[in-house]
C-alpha cells in the first residue's frame, strides 16, 4: 500500500449537541505523542465549533499546533457567519442550510479548506456514516472504535492508539527530493498536493446518509 500523504482525524465529540462535562476528559499523553510522531500533514476534521474543539484539545493535552489545519463547524459553514449571514438574512427566503458530516458537501468543504487530495488522504472517523461519505469521494478510510471493518472502511481500529500497529505504512518512508524539487515519499506520493488538483479529483457519488 502507498504511504498516505495527509491524515484527516475526526474529533470524537459524543456530547457535541449538549453540555459536555469537560472535567471527565482526561489528559492523553499517548495520543499527543502519536500525533507528533506522524510525519505526514495532519488535519483535524470535526463537526463541532472551534470553541468546543479548542477546549477538548486542552483537556486532552494535545497542542493544536500539531495539526497543519483545522476544519470545524465554522470552516464548513462560512455562509452562517459575518457578511454572508447578513446578506442571506436580508435576502429573505429559506434559511441557509447547515453543512455537517456525513453530507458529501461537508467532506468536499473540508478537503478544499485543508487543500488535501482525497486520493492521497487517510480519513479516520468513528462514524460509519462519515466513513461512507469519505469513501464516496475516494478517501482511504479507517473506522475507529471497531474491531471489524464496515463496508466502506479500509481499516478498523479498536482505538486510535492502534494506528501504528494497523497502518505502519504511515511511518514507513522518509521524504526524498525529486528532480523537480517537490517532496515525495519513497512510495512516490506527493507530500503537498496542489489545490488546483481538487476540481478534477473530487467527483461526489450519492450515498445513503
Amino acid at each position: 500500500m502507498n504511504q498516505p500523504t495527509e491524515i484527516l482525524l475526526n474529533s470524537n465529540c459524543s456530547y457535541v449537541h449538549g453540555r459536555l462535562p469537560y472535567d471527565r476528559i482526561a489528559a492523553d499523553p499517548q495520543l499527543a505523542r502519536l500525533l507528533q510522531s506522524i510525519p505526514q500533514r495532519k488535519v483535524l476534521f470535526t463537526n463541532s465549533d472551534r470553541a468546543h474543539m479548542k477546549r477538548t484539545l486542552e483537556r486532552l493535552g494535545v497542542d493544536e499546533a500539531v495539526f497543519d489545519a483545522v476544519v470545524c463547524f465554522e470552516t464548513m459553514n462560512p455562509h452562517l457567519f459575518g457578511e454572508e449571514r447578513h446578506r442571506a438574512a436580508t435576502a429573505g427566503g429559506d434559511p441557509p442550510a447547515v453543512v455537517l458530516k456525513p453530507a458529501v458537501d461537508a467532506i468536499v468543504a473540508g478537503l478544499r479548506a485543508a487543500g488535501t487530495n482525497p486520493r492521497r488522504t487517510l480519513f479516520l472517523d468513528d462514524s460509519e456514516r462519515n466513513i461512507a461519505a469519505g469513501k464516496a469521494l475516494g478517501l482511504r478510510t479507517a473506522l475507529v472504535g471497531k474491531r471489524v471493518r464496515s463496508k466502506n472502511a479500509d481499516y478498523a481500529l479498536e482505538s486510535i492508539g492502534a494506528l501504528r500497529r494497523v497502518i505502519p505504512e504511515i511511518w514507513g518512508a522518509a521524504a526524498a527530493a525529486t528532480s523537480d524539487g517537490s517532496e515525495r515519499s519513497d512510495h512516490g506520493i506527493d507530500k503537498m498536493p496542489m489545490r488546483s488538483d481538487l476540481d478534477s479529483i473530487i467527483q461526489p457519488t450519492s450515498i445513503q446518509a
